[in-house]
């Protein structure tokens, strides 16, 4: 039992606590005079750290959508893979529906927490939206048309100035099993999700910006208007580049492949590359190059699309005088300086992404060219390595016919006999006549099958008549030039034998 006679009383304490502090400034005051500065900041950091060390165990990691201009792959993988986990208990969340989806889509929204469980390690993760602008347009990959269906991307600092990021949190002790197990288990959990789903999206630019919708094109291989080995080369090629992840590494290349679609207009180009997309579950970079001014643009443009992914750059063969077109759109002469200043878009620069060194950054890539008129390119655009394949998109052939026919009529001579008018029109297709585009309008004019290919051919007959006498034409003014040229050569009788022969050889030239 304690008495208060054994309690110092309160004059001695606030003496002793006078004491105390004086020796502790005049130590203080001593130390600031004997011990420099740098070692005073090394003494105190270490106190710091000593005293002040956090006793948490806890970890937490942040994944941003930018990975040094580059997309993160671990961002979009997690906001898939989240979608899937998110409690019934969650108060703020994120939906959309696209017009194909079955079923509404959930993603997580400003501060929502989700928790997951990998081998009996309990894992955090929680959504984050810091900055400017209202919190209702933000979302854990959710929602608005950029967003698409969960797999679509958005930039990691938005134009209202929001940035946005995961963080995922467990014990510290546990670093290894999250980084080489967890985190690998997300992608492939993702990927599986995105190919069960079958969301492709299509991104195209805005403001040098790349922006993203649903991609929903019917188009496949099945209902391509083309010849059968046409599609089983495709198809093959398109397998082959797939499976050969550690070919092309064993080799030294680049995981890409080049393909150059050329044609007249309305073959089917753009219904191919539909069709590519669906096959391999690709999504679909169309990249307008009127759009972008420098190859500092095009670099950051480029670095910025996903692996698994197709680029289409369509008419090339209207943007290779890429310099030019940038001194055009300065006015009053000052075009070129500026376009020299700022280090103008060239066709050296996308070269040198499609097979240079920046070539390699990125795996499972495919890059497609497509054009009206081949012989207008560079020959530095059509060497192997960068268009692997060059795919001639021609005039509908009857083989092609007879897909149409299936897919608008539901005509198929391999179950059914052929219909009778299928011999005058494979008479009327031979040549390059028709376009597949223009069959394809012929045979939506009508649901019955005997009016839409009458009509058909009746479209194809105007045509050979058209082309026979723009050809009869054409020969009518050759004939016409002849004779004027003969009578020219009667009048020039008397000249030299020489210059008369020359003339004889440009005639013969001519009808050659």
């Amino acid at each position: 039992m304690f008495f208060s006679k054994d309690l110092p009383s309160p004059t001695s304490i606030f003496t002793a606590y006078a004491s105390m502090a004086g020796y502790m400034m005049m130590i203080r005051s001593m130390a600031h005079e004997l011990i420099p500065a740098p070692i005073q900041e090394f003494i105190y950091s270490s106190l710091r750290s000593l005293f002040h060390r956090s006793s948490s165990t806890t970890l937490t990691l942040t994944i941003d959508d930018d990975n040094m201009g580059m997309s993160n792959e671990i961002y979009r993988a997690a906001q898939t893979y989240l979608s899937t986990k998110i409690s019934p208990d969650a108060i703020r969340l994120r939906i959309s529906k696209g017009h194909k989806d079955k079923h509404v889509n959930l993603f997580l929204s400003d501060g929502e927490i989700v928790t997951d469980v990998y081998q009996d390690v309990e894992l955090k993760w929680i959504f984050v939206t810091d900055g400017g602008g209202d919190k209702k347009t933000a979302g854990g990959g959710g929602g608005g048309r950029r967003r698409g269906g969960g797999g679509g991307r958005r930039s990691p600092v938005d134009d209202d100035g929001k940035s946005e990021y995961f963080e995922l949190s467990f014990d510290k002790k546990h670093k290894d099993l999250i980084l080489n197990s967890y985190i690998p288990h997300v992608e492939t959990k993702a990927k599986e999700i995105r190919d069960e789903r079958r969301i492709l999206m299509l991104h195209s630019l805005n403001s040098l910006r790349w922006e993203s919708v649903i991609l929903e094109h019917p188009s496949t291989f099945e209902t391509m208007a083309m010849e059968d080995q046409l599609k089983r080369d495709v198809i093959d090629d398109l397998d082959r580049f797939i499976r050969r992840k550690e070919f092309y590494k064993r080799v030294g290349k680049a995981w890409k492949r080049g393909y150059l679609l050329y044609g007249p207009p309305g073959t089917g180009k753009s219904s191919l590359v539909a069709a590519m997309a669906n096959y391999l579950k690709f999504d679909v970079y169309d990249l307008q190059l009127a759009s972008v001014m420098r190859d500092s643009d095009l670099r950051r443009l480029l670095l910025a699309t996903r692996n698994r992914s197709i680029l289409v750059i369509e008419d090339i063969d209207c943007a290779v005088d890429l310099p030019n077109r940038v001194e055009q759109q300065q006015p009053g002469g000052e075009g070129k300086n500026r376009g020299e200043s700022q280090g103008p878009l060239t066709l050296s620069g996308l070269l040198n992404f499609i097979d240079g060194l920046w070539s390699s950054c990125g795996d499972e890539r495919i890059i497609i060219f497509t054009t009206n008129h081949k012989d207008r390119l560079d020959p530095a655009l059509l060497r192997p390595g960068r268009m692997d394949m060059h795919i001639y998109m021609g005039h509908c052939t009857f083989q092609g016919f007879k897909t149409l026919a299936s897919n608008y009529l539901g005509l198929n001579d391999t179950t059914t006999m052929p219909h009778r008018l299928y011999p005058e029109i494979e008479r009327l297709m031979e040549g390059d006549v028709i376009t597949p585009a223009q069959v394809a309008e012929e045979l939506m004019k009508s649901e019955d099958a005997d009016m839409a290919l009458e009509g058909l051919v009746s479209v194809l007959e105007k045509m050979r008549f058209k082309a026979a006498d723009e050809s009869s034409q054409v020969m009518a003014k050759k004939e016409g030039r002849l004779e004027m040229d003969e009578m020219t050569l009667k009048r020039d009788a008397e000249g030299s034998p020489r210059k008369n022969s020359k003339k004889i050889k440009k005639l013969v030239l001519f009808w050659t």
